[in-house]
């Protein structure tokens, strides 16, 4: 049988190489990634899944648990530890809204704000290493972001 994507064509009767698949090349793009981030992360004594915390609460200071997990893609059963834990480290807090006790605010702490120096020349790191010219590194993340969306409908 062949699926076909407008000029996309895939012969699953043969065997696609591991370089040949898109999941394959994504996965590994994003561990090179974050082994990228490694030292930037240890430094300020997070994890990978925590700086995208961060980033998301520098960009939206005071949200929702399920607005972060949203913007996130993360569920709230993997969202409420990990936001648990970074409360305990001292790096957000947690309040229940006075409205609606079933609604979570999530807000930065000053520890929290005083790590965004550090956070944000992270991604210079990625840009410089790439290699990409701007137009190269808009299609990339257009394009990412398009797969995204969707597979996710």
């Amino acid at each position: 049988m062949i699926y076909m994507a407008e000029k996309i064509a895939i012969d699953a009767t043969k065997p696609i190489p591991l370089d040949d698949h898109l999941c394959f090349s994504l996965y590994a793009t994003s561990r090179a990634i974050q082994k990228l981030y490694h030292d930037g992360l240890s430094k300020n004594k997070l994890t990978y899944p925590q700086y995208l915390v961060l980033v998301s609460l520098y960009e939206y200071d005071h949200v929702t648990v399920k607005r972060l997990g949203e913007l996130l893609s993360l569920d709230s059963g993997t969202l409420t530890p990990l936001l648990k834990r970074m409360e305990k480290e001292g790096l957000v807090t947690r309040q229940r809204s006075k409205d609606d006790e079933r609604v979570v605010n999530v807000k930065l702490t000053d520890l929290g704000t005083s790590k965004r120096k550090d956070i944000n020349e992270l991604p210079e790191i990625l840009v410089a290493k790439s290699n990409f010219t701007a137009d190269e590194w808009n299609t990339l993340e257009d394009l990412s972001k398009k797969l995204f969306m969707n597979i996710t409908k």
